[in-house]
């Protein structure tokens, strides 16, 4: 079945609400391809080794949490960054990028996947007035060890991750990708322990000596949830085709 692109962006906004978000970079179509849509392939990053992938699975377009104009970046299409687009021009695919609100998404969103990969049954944002902070909570009915959530994000996510302390957890925080900025936001809320992407140096510290938990589980792991199931759900709801593919990164 094909549908118009602009039935499948229409879809995408009414579904991800990116209007609510203040972000680092645009949300919806980046780059414009064919009208008619069949077939979409989804992945994290809009690298050349996923750019590739969809051009040999004959997409129309590819659908990812980091695609391209951030703030503060170069806008001249030249070097690596002009070569993928060059790609997905010559082949005529469209290129739609959801950031904050692939992470923010209830049900399909990126914070979702991870609240369930850790066991638990019901989450919200942390401060649901302000959809731009993408930090979620949660709590479980009864206290587990930080070891067994370590043990339980290292078989979902097919990734060792870091653990700083070992608390018994009962309210968690946790945010996707690079959100270890936010470990006093889930400190000051009262979280035993906070989950996220990435680890700087100095969260080690604030771990410590705020007495909070403290899980990297991969910024790249923990941002396959979105792309997936909204492509799961486009399939579905829309009768096209898709196929997901991860290009592994260890960051």
């Amino acid at each position: 079945m094909a549908i118009s692109r602009n039935h499948l962006i229409s879809t995408l906004d009414n579904l991800l609400q990116p209007n609510k978000f203040k972000d680092y970079c645009p949300n919806g179509l980046q780059i414009e391809g064919t009208q008619k849509i069949t077939r979409i392939v989804s992945g994290v990053t809009a690298c050349q080794a996923l750019i590739d992938k969809a051009i040999a699975l004959r997409a129309d377009a590819l659908l990812v949490h980091h695609g391209y104009f951030w703030r503060a970046e170069d806008p001249c299409l030249v070097g690596m960054k002009g070569r993928r687009i060059s790609a997905l021009v010559k082949s005529n695919i469209n290129l739609l990028a959801y950031h904050l609100p692939l992470d923010g998404h209830l049900t399909l969103g990126n914070n979702a996947g991870l609240g369930r990969a850790m066991g638990l049954a019901e989450f919200s944002p942390i401060n649901p007035l302000e959809p731009s902070l993408p930090v979620f909570m949660g709590e479980f009915e009864q206290a587990v060890p930080q070891s067994i959530l370590v043990d339980r994000l290292t078989n979902a996510l097919g990734r060792q991750v870091v653990s700083v302390l070992n608390k018994s957890v009962k309210r968690i925080a946790w945010c996707t990708g690079g959100g270890q900025g936010y470990i006093d936001v889930a400190a000051d809320a009262g979280a035993d322990l906070f989950v996220t992407g990435e680890i700087s140096e100095q969260s080690v510290h604030i771990a410590r000596e705020r007495g909070i938990g403290f899980i990297a589980a991969g910024h790249h792991a923990t941002e396959r949830f979105g792309v997936r199931s909204v492509g799961d759900w486009l399939a579905d709801e829309l009768g096209i085709t898709h196929h997901f593919v991860d290009i592994d990164s260890p960051a």
